[in-house]
This record gives C-alpha cells, sequence and structure tokens, in this order.
C-alpha cells in the first residue's frame, strides 16, 4: 500500500472548500433543527406540543427529497457544478434569515416554514455532494475522499446537535437571539467557502429539464437500475440509512430505560450516540487503508457482519433495565459493564463506515459522468422512502411493547438477512471480499498505477506476467472493475478457487492440442466479452514461470486483438517468485513453505496501449518495464 495520506487532500484547494461546505451545511442543520426543540423548551411547552413536533420535524424536512429529487439532480447535471453549490449556499443564507426571524419572534410556524425551506436546499445540494467527487479526486482517491466526507458528515451532524442543544444553555435569557446569529452567520461562512471550490464542468449541459417531478423521479430511479452493481449498491446505502435511523431513533428511550440516565436529561443519550458517530468516521476513514487505494467493495460484506455482531452483542451487554438509575456520563463510565456498551456502539458506528463508504465509491466509479447527479438524486429518494420506513417499524414495534434491546436484536437478524441476499444477488460483493480477504491475509500489497491506468468503464485486456497460481487472485482483489480472466480448465477443479472464479466468470482455455474445441470457444467468449465492454485478463506467457524470468509473450494475444482492438493495460507482479505458490523449488513436485508470513508483492499498472498497432512483443517489454527488468 502506498504511504499516501487520505488527510492530505485536506491542504488542497481542490478538495478542503469543497469538504469544508457540506460539512458546514450539515452542522447548521443540525444546528437550527435542535435550536427549535431548546425553543420550545424555554417557552416551556406541553410534552404534547414537544411530541407534535417531534412527529412534523422530521416529516417536513424529508417531503422535499421525495416531491424534488429528480429536479435537483437534473439542475446537478445541467450545470456547472461550483455555479450551483454557490447557488445553494446562498439560499441557505436566504433560509436561515427568515429561520432567523422566526427566532427572534418565537414564531413556531414561520420556522417550521424554514425546516420546509432547508429540506428544499438541502434537496438541491444532495445530488451535488457526491457526484462532484470524481471531478475533483483522482481515481485512486476516492476511497479516500469519501471517507473523509462520511466522516466530516457524522461528525459535524453530532456536534450540531450538540450545539444547537445548547445555544440556550449558554445565552439563557438571549438564547433565541444567539440562535439567530448562529444560524446566520455559519450560512454566511459556507457561502464564502463555496466561492473557494474550483470550477467543474457540467456532467450533460445540454440537458432539457423536465419539470413534472412523479415521471421524472420513476425515470431517474430507472436509470439508477441500469447497472446490477450499481443498482445494488444504491440499496445497500439505503439499508444504511434505514439500519441508521432505527437504531439513532432507540437510543434517546435505550439511554433512559437501560443505560440509567438522569430522568429528564438528554446528556446520556447524546454521549451514546457520540459513540457511534465516532465510530462512524472511524471507520469511514479506515476504508482506504484497507482498500489499497481502490474502490474495494469486497470491504461491504466486512462492513455488514461486524455491524451484526457488534448489535447482537449490545442486545446480550444489556437486555433488561438499567440496574442503576440517575447516572451522569461519568456514573455510567464507571458503572460495570458499561465498556462493554461503549465498544459495541463505537464498532456499530465502525463497521458502518466500512459498509457504505465503499458503496458510495463504486456508485461513482461505475456511473457515467452524464448520469452521475440523477443517479444520486435516484439514491436521495430511496433513501428517504428507507427512513420513513424505519420511522415507520420502530413506531409499530414500540406500540407492540418491544424494548430497545430487542429492536436491536431485531435488526441485527435483518442486517445480516439483507446484506446475505443483497451478496445472494450480486455474487461479485462476496467474491471480492473472499478474494480481499485471502490475498491481504497471505500478503501486503503496494498496489501502482492501477486506479489511474485501468479504465472506468469500456472493453479493456489486461495482460500480466505469470508467477504463480495466486496471480489472478491478487489482480481481481486489486483491480477496481470484475475481471474476465483466461485460465487453464484445470484450474477450475480446485476447490474454493473454483467457486471464486466460476463466480467472476473466468473463461476456461486449453492448449490447441489438448482440446481446439474448448480454445476456439475461449476465443468466442473473450470477443464477446470485450464486445459488451468487460474487462479481459490474459496472462499470454501461457504458463507459470519456472525460472522467475517473463517468458516470451504468444501469439494468442494479438489474435484477440486483431478481431477487437481494444485499449491494452500492462502490468507486472514484483515478489510473487519467492512464494510458495509458485514453481520455485518444486522440482519434487512439492510445494515450497513459505519463508515469511505476509510478504511484501507489489502490482504494478502502466498507460494503456493501442490495441490496434500493439504486438506480443512490445506488450512483452512494456510489461518487462514495469517489472523493472534491465533493457
Amino acid at each position: 500500500m502506498s504511504s499516501h495520506s487520505q488527510f492530505s487532500l485536506l491542504t488542497q484547494r481542490r478538495f478542503l472548500p469543497y469538504f469544508t461546505v457540506q460539512a458546514l451545511g450539515a452542522f447548521n442543520d443540525n444546528v437550527y433543527r435542535q435550536a427549535i426543540i431548546a425553543l420550545l423548551f424555554f417557552l416551556g411547552a406541553s410534552d404534547d406540543q414537544l411530541s407534535l413536533y417531534a412527529t412534523l420535524a422530521p416529516a417536513i424536512f424529508i417531503l422535499p427529497y421525495f416531491l424534488f429529487s429528480a429536479i435537483a439532480g437534473q439542475f446537478a447535471e445541467k450545470l456547472e457544478k461550483h455555479r450551483l453549490i454557490v447557488i445553494t449556499t446562498t439560499m441557505e443564507i436566504v433560509i436561515m434569515s427568515l429561520a432567523a426571524v422566526g427566532f427572534l419572534l418565537q414564531n413556531m410556524p414561520l420556522l417550521l416554514v424554514a425546516l420546509f425551506c432547508t429540506g428544499v436546499q438541502s434537496t438541491l445540494f444532495g445530488p451535488v455532494k457526491y457526484s462532484v467527487l470524481p471531478s475533483i479526486l483522482k481515481p485512486e482517491e476516492l476511497t479516500g475522499g469519501n471517507g473523509l466526507v462520511e466522516m466530516g458528515t457524522s461528525i459535524s451532524i453530532l456536534c450540531g446537535m450538540i450545539a444547537g442543544g445548547m445555544i440556550f444553555q449558554v445565552a439563557g435569557a438571549y438564547g433565541p437571539q444567539a440562535a439567530a446569529v448562529a444560524i446566520v452567520l455559519l450560512a454566511v461562512l459556507g457561502n464564502v467557502m463555496s466561492r473557494l471550490i474550483p470550477r467543474m464542468d457540467a456532467g450533460a449541459p445540454d440537458l432539457v429539464i423536465r419539470w413534472n417531478p412523479i415521471p421524472e423521479s420513476l425515470a431517474v430511479l430507472r436509470m439508477a437500475k441500469q447497472q446490477l452493481a450499481v443498482r445494488n449498491a444504491i440499496l445497500g446505502v439505503s439499508w444504511f440509512w434505514f439500519f441508521g435511523t432505527l437504531l439513532t431513533s432507540q437510543l434517546p428511550a435505550y439511554a433512559k430505560l437501560h443505560l440509567g440516565a438522569v430522568d429528564g436529561s438528554s446528556t446520556l443519550y447524546v454521549f451514546a450516540l457520540a459513540l457511534f458517530s465516532i465510530g462512524t468516521g472511524v471507520g469511514s476513514l479506515l476504508c482506504e487503508r484497507l482498500s489499497g487505494r481502490t474502490v474495494e467493495i469486497g470491504l461491504v460484506p466486512v462492513g455488514a457482519f461486524g455491524m451484526t455482531a457488534f448489535l447482537l452483542d449490545l442486545y446480550f451487554a444489556r437486555p433488561g433495565i438499567a440496574p442503576v438509575t440517575g447516572l451522569s456520563v461519568g456514573d455510567f463510565v464507571r458503572q460495570a459493564g458499561s465498556l462493554r456498551i461503549m465498544i459495541d456502539l463505537v464498532g456499530i458506528g465502525m463497521f458502518a463506515g466500512i459498509f457504505v463508504v465503499p458503496l458510495f465509491a463504486l456508485i461513482q466509479s461505475r456511473t457515467p459522468n452524464s448520469q452521475m447527479a440523477r443517479v444520486f438524486a435516484a439514491l436521495n429518494i430511496q433513501n428517504s422512502g428507507f427512513i420513513v420506513l424505519a420511522a415507520l417499524v420502530g413506531l409499530a414495534l414500540h406500540a407492540l411493547g418491544w424494548s430497545g434491546p430487542q429492536i436491536f436484536l431485531a435488526l441485527a437478524i435483518a442486517n445480516a438477512v439483507v446484506a446475505i441476499w443483497i451478496f445472494t444477488i450480486v455474487p461479485e460483493f462476496l467474491m471480492r471480499f473472499l478474494s480481499w480477504l485471502l490475498v491481504r491475509a497471505l500478503y501486503r500489497l503496494r498496489l501502482h498505477g492501477i486506479e489511474k491506468h485501468v479504465p472506468d468503464e469500456g472493453p479493456a485486456l489486461i495482460v500480466c506476467n505469470h508467477v504463480s497460481y495466486m496471480d489472478a487472485l491478487i489482480l481481481s482483489a486489486t483491480i477496481p472493475r470484475p475481471v474476465r480472466f483466461v485460465m487453464y480448465y484445470r484450474i477450475f477443479q480446485i476447490p474454493v478457487m473454483s467457486w471464486i472464479f466460476r463466480t467472476a466468470k473466468a473463461i476456461p482455455i486449453a492448449g490447441a492440442k489438448e482440446d481446439p474445441e474448448l480454445m476456439r470457444r475461449a476465443f468466442e467468449e473473450i470477443d464477446a466479452a470485450l464486445a459488451a465492454g468487460e474487462i479481459v485478463g490474459i496472462f499470454p506467457e501461457g504458463a507459470l514461470t519456472k525460472d522467475g524470468e517473463i517468458a516470451a509473450f504468444k501469439s494468442g494475444v494479438e489474435k484477440i486483438l486483431e478481431r477487437r482492438p481494444v485499449p491494452v493495460v500492462p502490468m507486472a507482479l514484483k515478489g510473487m517468485w519467492a512464494s510458495m505458490w509458485s514453481r520455485r523449488d518444486t522440482r519434487l513436485g512439492r510445494m515450497r513453505v513459505p519463508r515469511r508470513f505476509r510478504a511484501h508483492i507489489e502490482v504494478m499498472a502502466g498507460e494503456p496501449m493501442d490495441g490496434a498497432t500493439v504486438d506480443a512483443d512490445q506488450l512483452e517489454a512494456r510489461v518487462r518495464s514495469l517489472r523493472g527488468d534491465a533493457a
């Protein structure tokens, strides 16, 4: 893995202003919403009034996502993105000025109108938030950039809730005035930072805006289903929101009944939410290091099963009522069994971050730029539906008398079932997980140029030197897109490996003398895969190296390119000759015992070569050059 740190993005103008704007937006939204609750307490609202607001506010805020997401996606596609971000942050100043008047007049209907307008503004900004990242980040930075955005969002939401609740405590009688000033100043700061974001080309400048929200919502939802992996990544992100909404909605009652919070105090609830949010931020940041700076969807099963494991343990940690009540945060921390609960909350959040970040990166890497904003608009529509569904499920379970821990247990089981279902209908997710787990358990990888040179879409031919039986597995674990490897047919008979390669739709081949019909079918299948826009991987040497050196490339690669001259990406493996899976020291047919565990290996990718003009000798020379062979 590279020594590059994703935090270096925070020092660069192409990313820092954008990161600051989205973090300030999430922070200000939650300051505002929490300050409204604080105002209700300030005005001495009854329990019925508080309950009415708790029911109305989420619905008012989320309604614009259903109504206007499709239109927002079209605007985000048609307009230059810097301009659109400036427009939305200018809208925020106007909306927060209206909300400030509501605070000064202590007028709840006006504050609810402003809350609806805030939902409209967030709806317009939503498709830009993630669709802009491929324009400002290099391909190898997508996972790290998404991790920073998720971390910034989760921490900003938490800090906004804390700050919004504290405004009235700190300002006392001047709470309404303090809240009014704070939300306007934050909006102005966000607008100032938005003007520092670099300009970016529009995804589809000639797009004709269609204003009818219902057919356009259906249209963007259909667009998001065009690729199976993208469709199910969107489903995974929506499930993340369902999971998070249902979990966090139980925390206030859970803190009171099962953690022993002081009656009428939200401090312990906020502490529990903080643990979950911090965990999500940490997990989001871990994704870049775990993925080796590639879009690694093999992390999605890791996140899903980790979420289930820690949520199950949270249920068993305290399934009943708290043994002691009236606890502050400090008192709770000192109680027996509290450490286990805190670790579980952090662990759930951490694996939730590991689950969702690769899904965002996958959507960005496999969606055409001219459709990306509309696909994220579809994601917002679906997310909103799942959030509403989570709220209704929570209310229904409470009406049935379920406790918080019982809901956690049901959610843990449901999460495992949903994860298994997603991985069943998209085997690529599970196959990537197994190859990622196996390769990273055996080796320490250092990757060079993969995200830069392997095309994000369209057909390509991968050619690489062939050193060991693990080569195809290593390449499939490091190349972000699925690769159809051409492999000797007997490899399909190896247990476990056979399932992985069949799931990856590897293409079996045999020598012309051994099985000429199988060879003919292999070339037909290779051509069909390239015609369908897929990536095909071959080892032109035709067999494992017997001495560690690169053998002459055979003419089969030229035969493939003669039929379909697609771009050719040369790649090289370094460090695998010492592997137990190579032919080194196996003259007696025995597999060599590895000399060290988790050895360092390197995977190099070079700039794509023109398939219409390149030949086997040129490809061999380029692979030798990547491996560092002397001329």
